[in-house]
């Protein structure tokens, strides 16, 4: 995960037309002779040290000359000197910037150590508003809006919109960030829905050991797996969406219980398997009623790989958990899942059978 990180910004830089015009008086020289000894118009020496001309890579070589002083100290200084101006210049915008700022989940990202652990108030602010643009990967928050806003229009969502939206976009963010720098083969998905036979059996192991194995089985198909932690607000089991021509499936532990997310990994899969790339699809809750069509196929793909259809007339008489048990093992998949289906389906209550069920819980140092 991307730590947080304050960088090293002086106060104030000077001009590098300061540092010659100290030279010059060191060394007793007029802008006369320097403009003679360079080759250059009186002109340009004069405004190179009143700072209304940049130091060129051509200048800071004529000044190495002159002054035996590296060419590259004066491209240095002088980059270093117009990023301050930069600088200056758009922290005159922060004041109406702060407003974005404030509806970001601010002391969640702090906890997770994406912003600085700094009290968001006074020059705190402008320094949590450059790392927050520095972690979307944004100029402004109207660059921000362009990427993360309109992609709302794209969502497509298994319930009426009650995340919040900044939450949600600093969830898919982590996911973004966590797969820029994975190398996978290309997408193929013959071979995605073969591994999903593997990744099935999968689903009776502890995360430990099924974690490496389910991202191993999603590389080898072109597929990069994204587990990030839910962020408070942001009421999402999972995402399917293409990154930069890559498909991407995100999960969180929303919900804690192993039924649910192996139900969502299945349901995002099944976005990737049958619908299409423009849209990026948010799961916030799998048992939602008046799902749209997309949601509806996604539900039924996922029940059908982990119950297939051929077992559905067994599921009634599943009243007790020795029967539970030994059905999950006959099929092979983890007796959990079996429960959070009976439930959906009301054929047992919701409050039954939940010892049955894995909760899982993030570790970390594996997740840092």
């Amino acid at each position: 995960m991307t730590k947080a990180r304050i960088p090293y910004e002086p106060q104030e830089v000077t001009a590098p037309g300061e540092t010659l015009a100290e030279l010059l008086d060191e060394q007793n020289m007029t802008q006369t002779e320097l403009a003679e000894r360079m080759g250059r118009p009186l002109k340009a020496i004069n405004q190179i040290i009143n700072g209304k001309k940049a130091i060129t890579a051509e200048t800071a070589i004529q000044l190495e000359h002159v002054f035996r002083v590296p060419a590259a100290y004066w491209l240095k200084h002088e980059s270093e000197y117009r990023a301050y101006l930069a600088r200056l210049e758009e922290e005159k915008k922060y004041e109406e910037w702060f407003p974005w700022l404030n509806q970001m989940p601010i002391n969640e990202l702090k906890r997770i150590q994406v912003l600085p652990n700094l009290v968001n108030n006074g020059k705190n602010r402008a320094t949590l508003l450059r790392a927050l643009l520095d972690f979307f990967g944004v100029a402004s928050p109207h660059e921000w809006d362009k990427i993360y806003g309109e992609m709302r229009t794209a969502y497509r969502r298994s319930m009426a919109d009650r995340s919040d939206q900044y939450a949600v976009a600093a969830w898919l963010r982590l996911g973004e960030l966590q797969v820029a720098g994975v190398d996978c083969p290309r997408y193929d998905p013959r071979r995605f829905q073969e591994a999903l036979c593997e990744i099935r059996t999968l689903t009776v192991l502890p995360p430990e050991e099924f974690e490496p194995k389910l991202k191993s089985a999603c590389l080898n198909a072109g597929v990069i797996l994204a587990l990030v932690p839910s962020l408070p607000g942001a009421r999402v089991s999972g995402a399917a969406r293409w990154i930069n021509g890559r498909p991407v499936i995100q999960l969180s532990l929303y919900g804690k219980k192993n039924d649910r997310f192996w139900f969502t990994f299945f349901h995002e899969a099944g976005h990737l398997l049958k619908h299409g790339q423009e849209f990026v699809f948010l799961d916030e809750k799998w048992d939602a009623n008046d799902l749209g069509s997309f949601e509806e196929e996604a539900n039924t793909f996922a029940a059908r790989w982990l119950i297939p259809e051929q077992y559905n007339h067994e599921l009634p008489g599943l009243k007790v958990k020795v029967d539970v048990i030994a059905f999950a093992q006959r099929i092979g998949i983890h007796p959990g899942i079996v429960v959070g289906r009976l439930q959906h389906e009301e054929i047992i209550d919701q409050s039954w059978m939940h010892d049955l069920k894995d909760t899982f819980a993030w570790n970390n140092s594996a997740h840092d």
